[in-house]
């Protein structure tokens, strides 16, 4: 909302840049999330925290008494700050992914399994507090869990076999990411049941199927 009301009319975009001058090199205001942005969440409270002196000064202005209420307590700014902690990881991702210029496909398995182990990582201490802000945290973050989960289910032998394929023909991993799964479950990587021996058994059908037989070598008569 003070994002809103800053922002609104170039009177009070100008008071709070001159709330900055002197202070800072360049001014900057509050942004807004936009709901279709990646990581727009994360940049709003990032931009918001970085200003917070500011926007105290910009409220003490007479005129914006009756918005003072809206600016932020300490208390509240250190649950911003712990959901900050929790989104960076994946801007990181999604950065990472998005700006390089060569193949990606390989990490997608990697940055999954990163990703579980980092919202496991917030959820273990948040479960054992009894704030309610640390139970609306935990709450949030295990439904992201659950919809993350429902993507990664269906990397299975037959609907997620090119990631699969990605994953193992990298020489850095092959299948270490698999048999770190059946460590996981007290699983042997060489029984037949476990990750490790399903899914090497389905990469090697699938090389078999899908580049071998269409790809032989034909004998060429040569003059």
């Amino acid at each position: 909302m003070l994002a809103v009301l800053i922002t609104l009319r170039p009177g009070r975009r100008n008071e709070f840049i001159d709330c900055q001058k002197a202070k800072v090199h360049i001014a900057v205001l509050p942004i807004m999330d936009v709901k279709t942005g990646w990581n727009s969440t994360l940049e709003l409270l990032d931009q918001a925290y970085q200003l917070r002196e500011f926007t105290r000064e910009w409220l003490q202005n007479p005129q914006y008494t009756e918005y003072r209420p809206l600016f932020t307590t300490q208390d509240e700014w250190t649950i911003v700050k712990y959901v900050m902690e929790v989104l960076r990881p994946f801007r990181y991702w999604t950065l990472w992914m998005s700006k390089r210029h060569t193949v990606t496909l390989h990490h997608v398995i990697t940055v999954y399994n990163d990703m579980f182990d980092h919202m496991d990582g917030v959820m273990r201490p948040l479960a054992k507090k009894k704030t309610q802000w640390k139970e609306d945290l935990f709450f949030t973050v295990k439904l992201a869990r659950q919809k993350l989960s429902k993507y990664y289910a269906e990397v299975t032998s037959t609907t997620g076999m090119l990631l699969i394929a990605a994953h193992i023909l990298d020489p850095f991993r092959k299948l270490r990411s698999f048999r770190k799964w059946d460590k996981g479950m007290d699983i042997n990587p060489e029984d037949k049941t476990s990750n490790t021996t399903q899914y090497q058994e389905a990469f090697l059908k699938y090389v078999e199927n899908e580049h071998c037989t269409k790809h032989r070598c034909m004998p060429v008569n040569k003059l």
